[in-house]
């Protein structure tokens, strides 16, 4: 690894992203910046700016911006990925966004420590990996496309090391079992972890990932508005007037609605909306009956306390189902759990976790600072970079093995040309718990006396069984080719072949089990 003074941490979010940076030497002095991105804030100020003043020169695609591209990185339906003009790629909007990340980062740096050189000496820990790391060094953020000064950690384990920083106010010790709910904007990350010795963290369940964020609640706020005035007209008025509709959302449903609602009626005011204020273009395309509804109420719509849970509850009913899915899963009891990310500071949200899971979870909480929590949780990753023991296996491993077809025991559809059958042989299920960096090998023979070459084709799937690497759900990720020339040795040449999974890469690898000698190594990332 490259010598490195500075850590920066950096939480890559759907609609907000933040980074923080503490110097080696001094890392209790830390600090953290909300850096929203200046293509995405930055414009939707612009545009309120101009919604305020009633400019509707804002008709055309050119003057949208591009929004919630990460969630291209997630394996959605087409008609679920949001939309993206037609000659900008999801890469290289990423990219973009890290160039500006970078600029910030290092005017930051360049503030506190002017010596410091900028990527050469700093050390960046910020799903799909390879699409990361090839933006980031696109973006200037590294000198090289696979330099070590690059690391990567799942936001849930982030959030769940920061979690670490106020387990001792809950009383919690060695051995005790923690959930981590991560409610970002996109998506929403949940763990269960075990505090270890020295505040160490290892992952006991399968984190589950799934996009229902806090944008899903502006979804269905629009989706309310749209019931009144036509789901047909708001949907032309979005495409031509996006100005006005991002108003209404930031300006009206965040500001009144969306982070003060907690779920008592008692406490709950009915709200007027005057649709004129936000969206004076609205009624060009609110065509029929709903036009003279509409004009009867003067255009001004009433938000009662149902019509606000109605928006709540189909996002807040998925998070715990999501919650309880993974208490089930865990074979231990959980002694707490925390809620981070934006959407934590949901009263509802908080007082709905509460009520579902009191008898489940003695401590249930948001801790200080939620929204800060993953990247904070990367610095302190980036310093301590063995704090993560242990993973729970997304996928099961293997590769594809080759053995003599036998009659009577094989298909014969499986036989090929040369009389070999092809199969997957497992190295690693599903749900395991490993040890971070501990391999797991097995040692495999040519199945020719004269071959002189080995290919080692490596392969996922999220099943936990798997006889061979053409079954449903079986992926292909990369072969690691080794040559084997002492051919006098005929089949009596045992290969050991390794897998060892660190954080989010893993590694193949080939050794001559005689001598001990590595053939070759090769790596792939965990989250393809």
């Amino acid at each position: 690894m490259e010598d490195f003074h500075v850590v920066v941490a950096i939480d890559f979010g759907t609609v907000d992203s933040g980074f923080a940076f503490a110097h080696k030497e001094s890392p209790e002095k830390s600090e953290t910046y909300n850096a929203c991105d200046s293509l995405g804030a930055k414009a939707l100020v612009e545009f309120q700016e101009d919604a305020e003043s009633s400019d509707d020169d804002d008709n055309n695609q050119l003057s949208r911006p591009v929004e919630l591209f990460k969630l291209h990185l997630l394996n959605l339906k087409d008609e679920d990925k949001p939309w993206l003009p037609p000659e900008l790629d999801y890469k290289q909007a990423i990219k973009d966004y890290l160039t500006e990340m970078r600029k910030l980062v290092q005017e930051r740096l360049s503030s506190r420590w002017s010596s410091i050189k900028f990527p050469n000496q700093v050390k960046i820990p910020p799903h799909t990996i390879r699409i990361m790391r090839e933006c980031a060094y696109k973006a200037g953020l590294l000198n090289e496309l696979n330099s070590n000064n690059l690391e990567f950690i799942t936001e849930p384990e982030a959030a769940a090391l920061h979690c670490l920083s106020v387990v001792k106010e809950h009383n919690l010790k060695p051995g005790d079992s923690f959930c981590v709910v991560d409610c970002g904007d996109g998506t929403v990350d949940i763990t269960i972890h075990k505090l270890l010795e020295k505040n160490g963290l290892g992952e006991i369940t399968e984190r589950i990932s799934y996009p229902c964020g806090s944008t899903f609640l502006d979804k269905e706020f629009l989706k309310f508005i749209g019931e009144k005035v036509g789901m047909h007209a708001l949907s032309n008025f979005k495409k031509n007037h996006y100005k006005q509709i991002q108003y209404l959302v930031q300006e009206f449903f965040c500001r009144k609605i969306k982070f003060d609602f907690n779920g008592k009626q008692s406490e709950w005011k009915t709200i007027k909306l005057n649709l004129m204020k936000y969206c004076s273009s609205l009624q060009e395309y609110v065509t029929g009956d709903r036009t003279t509804e509409m004009e009867n109420a003067e255009w001004i719509i009433k938000i009662d306390f149902t019509s606000v849970k109605e928006m709540f509850d189909p996002v807040v009913n998925k998070i715990l189902e999501l919650i309880s899915d993974q208490l089930k899963a865990s074979k231990e009891n959980c002694s707490a759990m925390f809620l981070v990310g934006g959407f934590a500071e949901s009263a509802y949200l908080l007082n709905k976790v509460k009520d579902s899971f009191r008898f489940q979870v003695k401590e249930i909480c948001v801790p200080t600072l939620p929204i800060t929590a993953v990247v904070r949780g990367g610095l302190h990753y980036g310093l301590n970079l063995n704090t993560v023991k242990t993973r729970v296996l997304k996928w099961t491993f293997g590769i594809e093995a080759a053995r003599e077809w036998i009659s009577g025991k094989d298909k014969k559809k499986r036989r090929s040309p040369d009389g070999l059958i092809y199969t997957f042989e497992c190295l690693a299920k599903r749900g395991s718990q490993v040890d971070v960096n501990r391999p797991f090998s097995k040692i495999f023979n040519p199945v020719r006396a004269n071959q002189k070459a080995v290919a080692f084709k490596i392969f996922y799937t999220p099943n936990v069984g798997g006889k061979f690497c053409d079954d449903p759900g079986m992926k292909y990720i990369k072969t690691l080719h080794i040559n084997i020339p002492d051919i006098h040795l005929g089949r009596d040449r045992p290969i050991n072949f390794e897998l060892t999974f660190g954080q989010l890469e893993c590694k193949a690898s080939a050794y001559n089990n005689r001598t001990g000698k590595l053939y070759k190594e090769i790596y792939f990332d965990m989250e393809e």
